[in-house]
């Protein structure tokens, strides 16, 4: 999409977020569908290839000949970062650009797209060593990455979870790495030359829950379990961060008999209902959102957020 009217130098993209099963794919195939757009994926777990029908990825049959972008590009093997995804994706941003369509980013993983607008601070890339031997300390002395934390960055880990292993161990990572206190977010560098159309899905809670568990059973019927034996008869060993998220571990506890399959999809909608709250609540302090009370593929929806983006690039 070229620039904006009301700023020659500006180009536009739309941002969609919400909470888990809102429709964000839906609203997003439709605006790209409609503006010229191609689809930018942000969502965490989509990035990573045979991890497919837990994530409810859509598949590239429903795709309508719309570019997606981001998905399938890591082995389960593979670790990323927020800085990783943001590098990548204002890359592939600036190619849709440049090709004179509008960049359409859809996804529930608020920090990714944090660090794609706001930008995140120079860090150094992954020490696998360190973080192994991170991980190590963690899994023989639970709770030691917090109080080590806490220790050479008490306001780092401050904002931390002390069970959020995976924020730990990166911020860890950066302090033992540079030997300096962490950056401050004040020198991160935004994503510049765009005007964000941003808009935030809000559905009636009631109603969103009962779209999560019925979501949740249809999951489960339509191949969780065999996705997930497939995937470890590829050579994963269910230790990878994919295997953590929602719906993949309680498939893969069943699988191991720690779980019978009754309570894999109560744990699995109970996990999914309280995701969803925090998602909510990350989006809601973005005062830039253009909210839209229902779900993503009702016609209400997809008219008010046509007209938002006609608007907006008026």
């Amino acid at each position: 999409m070229g620039p904006t009217g009301k700023d020659p130098s500006l180009h536009a993209m739309v941002t969609v977020s919400g909470p888990t099963g809102s429709g964000k794919s839906a609203l997003a195939l439709d605006l790209a569908e409609r503006f010229s757009g191609e689809i930018v994926n942000c969502d965490s777990l989509q990035l990573f290839r045979g991890f497919d029908i837990g994530t409810a990825k859509t598949p590239p049959s429903e795709r309508r000949g719309v570019p997606h972008h981001l998905f399938d590009v890591l082995d389960p093997q593979m670790g990323y970062s927020a800085g990783e995804y943001a590098r990548q994706d204002r890359i592939v941003i600036a190619q849709i650009t440049a090709r004179g369509r509008l960049p359409v980013i859809v996804g529930g993983t608020g920090f990714y797209l944090r660090a794609l607008l706001a930008g995140l601070p120079a860090l150094p890339g992954r020490d696998e060593e360190l973080r192994s031997r991170l991980l190590g300390k963690e899994q023989t002395r639970p709770g030691s990455l917090h109080r080590l934390l806490t220790r050479l960055e008490p306001a780092a880990a401050a904002r931390v979870h002390p069970r959020d292993v995976q924020k730990l161990t990166r911020a860890l990572e950066v302090r033992l790495l540079t030997r300096r206190p962490l950056p401050s977010p004040a020198q991160a560098e935004p994503l510049e030359g765009y005007v964000n159309v941003k808009i935030g899905l809000n559905p009636d809670r009631i109603v969103l829950h009962q779209r999560l568990d019925a979501r949740v059973v249809a999951i489960f019927n339509a191949g969780l379990l065999e996705e997930v034996r497939a995937l470890l008869a590829q050579g994963a060993t269910g230790a990878e961060k994919p295997f953590e998220s929602i719906g993949y571990k309680q498939a893969l506890r069943h699988l191991r008999g720690e779980l019978t399959l009754e309570q894999a999809v109560a744990s699995t909608q109970l996990e999914t209902r309280q995701y969803a709250k925090r998602q909510w609540t990350w989006f809601r302090r973005d005062p830039e959102i253009f909210w839209i009370a229902g779900l993503g593929d009702s016609p209400e929806t997809l008219a008010a957020a046509r007209a938002r983006v006609a608007e907006s690039l008026a």
